[in-house]
């Protein structure tokens, strides 16, 4: 058999090849390029025809070349073929992609670059169109009706805001709640944080993961049980005025004038935790030498604090506590429970019925939105401005371990924050469990009747029911959503898919109130127009398609940053190598990146779920008839109700929903074990 000579290839001194002038040989042998992650199968003509594959760096699809029976030799220039750009000098083919044969005849070209981005183009376009519908159009739309409604002459919000003195002294209460929330917190956070940095100790590992444990008690909920333990005649007065420790005529007002420190209390006791993990996490990364260095120059453990630990954690602490501050601002389950309505987002949830003939909710939102970007930017700037990055160098050498006196220090004032955490909640669950708790400081009768009447009530029940099928919807568009932009974030990096993982991650910072209210007020259709329309799409009518929605945006970052955490432990090597045995995209996604990445998907629908069956501000703004009240939107107005049982069937609803929580929470953390950290970081 002849065989025709083949030349040597041209290779750089990494391996990689600058160009491959080869002939076609009757029998051809495999050229094989170093360091190469893609494939070019070239065919050779003659007796017993092999195959040529030339593994070209850059190269991101397979083509077939099918040369004619007179072809001699090709060149195939590699420094020129990223974009699949084929260079030859033979005889019969073409300049073109597409090669010829000497009659011209134009020979099959598989799988084309542009053709395989097509579905990353369809994908991008989807979630760019999603994020516009229901993320930018909601604000868009509010903050054009704050200038004044159509018809009226365009007006100032800002003139608006501070001209009306009810309003002045709403966002001064709310501002007051948001920064005096964030100052304790900070305390909080900090001293916990610092000694679990420095030293080691028993049940280290037990006390972080209980320290977390306030982020399952929502303070809507809480605040239920707060009111029956610190009212006038609550249970706490009750008891110190059975004792004669208290007089009767005179008791003490635990919770304040009108209820604000019981909402700053619960917000505090809420969001502590959310502090606490940015900065051990920040703490943990600082370089121990410096501390080291600190120690020997003679510097007490507070000046090493001071001077070193807090300003180089300052950057992390910022963005928590940016995060903590527009929680405790827009939160509006709280002051709804207590009765607190001079804040910013009980003036909004009232202003609803009135959005047809005042703009005082458009422009209260607007005030919102400006007040946070404000904050938002001023805080990203200083952050950027005085951070003094110290990475850790080499591997984290071992704490010293506390003595036994630090250790039972550290067991105690833990515990006793525990306590005072889930103490409003641990009342939540008397009440549920209680026939009668009236003028008493503890129940007079136990009983389970309260859950029977949740499970038989009408009203009750369909709440659950409703909250299942809101909750799992949305977790199913954030299921695609979020492996979606994962996907084109880890593997198809580039301009628009940055935009898209900040698009993703922007829920974080614009509260669910300003977008339930977009949605409430963008979305509301004529009837007479368009009735199919109203039956689906306007709030007023039937909020499930707007629930869900809403739903899914405010917790898609937590599935995108689950999903991107599975694509980032996973190499792309496993994904190239399906795709060079000839597996196509769909095979290969349901036989190699699914069962690799399930886990951390499974994790972040489970959070996604459960943070829905418990969403406030959405349930409360958008659900307006009763059959369809999720359990948030049941329990407001259960407690509204003067039936003397009401509260009871409001309390079992409620630790209902803290104990999904907190088994979706424990399963999360099971599937993928200490990684679900990452799933609350953005």
């Amino acid at each position: 058999m002849e065989e025709r000579s083949a030349e040597t290839a041209d290779l750089k001194p990494d391996g990689t090849c600058r160009s491959a002038p080869f002939s076609f040989p009757a029998g051809a042998e495999t050229l094989a390029l170093e360091n190469a992650q893609r494939g070019l199968n070239v065919t050779g003509a003659g007796d017993g025809n092999r195959t040529r594959m030339a593994s070209l760096e850059d190269w991101n699809s397979t083509i077939e070349l099918r040369p004619p029976n007179d072809a001699r030799s090709v060149l195939i220039d590699l420094t020129t073929v990223k974009r699949h750009v084929i260079r030859t000098r033979t005889p019969g083919w073409s300049s073109s992609r597409s090669p010829t044969t000497s009659s011209g005849e134009i020979l099959p070209v598989r799988m084309p670059r542009r053709t395989r981005r097509l579905p990353e183009t369809i994908l991008t376009a989807a979630c760019l169109a999603f994020f516009a519908v229901f993320l930018l159009y909601p604000i868009g739309f509010t903050l054009r009706h704050s200038f004044g409604l159509p018809g009226e002459t365009a007006v100032n919000p800002l003139s608006q805001v501070f001209e009306n003195p009810l309003l002045r002294e709403a966002f001064f209460n709310s501002i007051l709640i948001a920064t005096t929330t964030v100052a304790l917190a900070s305390m909080l956070a900090l001293g916990l944080a610092w000694p679990m940095s420095r030293w080691d100790f028993a049940g280290k590992p037990q006390l972080s993961a209980l320290l977390l444990a306030p982020i399952l008690l929502p303070p809507f909920v809480g605040a239920i049980g707060l009111q029956q333990l610190f009212a006038r005649f609550g249970a706490l007065n009750l008891f110190l005025i059975h004792h004669g420790w208290m007089n009767p005529e005179a008791p003490i007002d635990w919770l304040g004038s009108g209820g604000l420190p019981a909402i700053i209390l619960l917000q505090v006791l809420h969001f502590y935790p959310v502090l606490f993990l940015t900065l051990s996490a920040a703490m943990t990364q600082l370089d121990p030498s410096l501390r080291e260095s600190a120690a020997g120059l003679g510097a007490s453990a507070w000046r090493e604090l001071r001077t070193i630990t807090l300003p180089l954690v300052r950057p992390g602490w910022m963005a928590g506590a940016t995060v903590v501050w527009i929680g405790a601002l827009t939160d509006l389950g709280t002051p709804l429970i207590t009765g607190y309505s001079r804040v910013v987002p009980v003036q909004i949830f009232d202003s609803l019925n009135d959005l047809n003939s005042s703009s005082q909710g458009y422009v209260l939102v607007a005030a919102l939105i400006g007040l946070i970007a404000g904050v938002f930017l001023a805080t990203r700037r200083f952050a950027s401005a005085t951070a003094r990055p110290a990475p850790m160098r080499g591997a984290r050498p071992a704490l010293p371990v506390a003595r036994p006196i630090r250790t039972v220090l550290f067991w105690g004032g833990i515990g006793l924050l525990l306590a005072v955490s889930v103490l409003p909640h641990f009342s939540v669950g008397l009440v549920a469990f209680s026939s009668h708790w009236f003028f008493s400081p503890l129940p007079d009768a136990w009983t389970l009747s309260n859950f029977r009447e949740v499970a038989r009530h009408g009203l009750t029940a369909s709440s659950v029911r409703n909250s299942f099928v809101f909750a799992g919807l949305s977790s199913v568009l954030d299921l695609g959503l979020g492996l979606g932009i994962a996907w084109l974030v880890s593997r198809r990096a580039g301009k628009l898919a940055g935009l898209l993982d900040t698009l993703a991650m922007l829920p974080l910072a614009v509260p669910g109130l300003v977008l339930a209210f977009g949605y409430f007020a963008g979305f509301e259709v004529n009837e007479k127009h368009h009735p199919w329309l109203d039956a689906w799409l306007d709030p007023r009518t039937n909020p499930t398609f707007l629930l869900v929605i809403s739903y899914a945006v405010r917790r898609l970052p937590y599935m995108v940053r689950a999903a991107f955490a599975g694509f980032e432990q996973m190499s792309p090597a496993l994904e190239e190598a399906s795709a060079m045995l000839g597996a196509g995209p769909v095979r290969t996604f349901f036989r190699i990146t699914l069962p690799l990445i399930g886990a951390h998907l499974m994790a972040g629908m489970i959070l996604t779920f459960a943070f829905a069956m418990l969403e406030v501000s959405d349930s409360l703004i958008l659900a307006q008839r009763d059959r369809f009240y999720p359990i948030t939107k049941q329990i407001w107005q259960l407690m509204g109700r003067i039936d003397p049982g009401a509260p009871g069937v409001a309390c079992a609803l409620g630790l209902f929903g803290m104990g999904l929580l907190a088994v979706s929470l424990a399963g999360a953390r099971r599937l993928v074990g200490r990684r679900s950290r990452a799933l609350f970081q953005a």
